[in-house]
């Protein structure tokens, strides 16, 4: 049964060092995904289960222990998916997940085994739903960890340039993340979130259907586009 989850975005620039001068632009940021950190481990999981959009290439289960990197980032740095248990499977982390496993190592996550899944970001939102489903029922007490950023349109300099659409989008799954509003993640629309570059929109499917009939309350803790792409932090406990 799910008992909490954490949203927090997704983008490298999380991580200061491929941020490099520009870090100090996302602190505010980096301390709302912390506290979002804080409330899955109050709730005493006895999994956590780390959910992130990736390509093709790193769909699938990643167990504890799985390498990450950001050296394509042009950075010189590793990462791993919690301890290192000796199972971890030949694939690295996507990028989602890899930023998941750095947030996880500098709060020094220690409450309960990780585990990994890489969504495909054109996965259908009633199989996101079942996904979610099924990850709620593997354990007594689950914590999600959800991965992905909103529209990358909301400026010129966006990287999906201005697209009107991109604010609305936004301020909907805004709304429905800090109200725990499971029927409205449902019903985001995936061609719209593909058009927009929301890719959270999966993630956020697979957090709603594991949340069904759980009752939980949300708490809306970050809510910006500093790069013309929304970022968005939000707690359900």
């Amino acid at each position: 049964m799910l008992v909490a989850a954490a949203v927090c975005p997704c983008p490298p620039l999380l991580v200061p060092a491929v941020a490099a001068g520009a870090a100090h632009e996302l602190d505010v940021a980096r301390a709302a995904c912390t506290d979002a950190l804080g409330v899955l481990a109050a709730a005493r999981p006895d999994r956590l289960v780390v959910v992130g959009p990736a390509a093709r290439s790193g769909r699938g289960p990643h167990p504890e222990g799985t390498p990450g990197s950001f050296r394509g980032f042009g950075v010189d740095l590793d990462v791993r998916l919690g301890r290192d248990t000796g199972t971890a499977s030949g694939r690295a982390l996507p990028p989602s997940l890899a930023v998941a496993a750095w947030l996880l190592g500098r709060t020094g996550w220690s409450a309960a085994p990780i585990e990994g899944l890489g969504v495909g970001e054109t996965l259908e939102p009633e199989r996101c739903a079942e996904t979610g489903r099924d990850i709620a029922a593997r354990s007594e007490r689950v914590a999600l960890l959800v991965m992905g950023d909103a529209s990358a349109c909301r400026t010129l300099k966006a990287p999906g340039y201005l697209d009107e659409r991109a604010a609305p989008f936004d301020a909907e799954v805004a709304r429905a993340l800090g109200e725990a509003d499971v029927a409205a993640l449902k019903a985001l629309d995936p061609g719209l979130a593909d058009e927009l570059k929301a890719s959270g929109r999966a993630p956020w499917q697979v957090l709603a259907g594991a949340a069904e009939e759980t009752g939980l309350s949300g708490a809306l803790l970050y809510d910006d586009a500093p790069y013309g792409v929304g970022y968005l932090v939000a707690t359900w406990s």
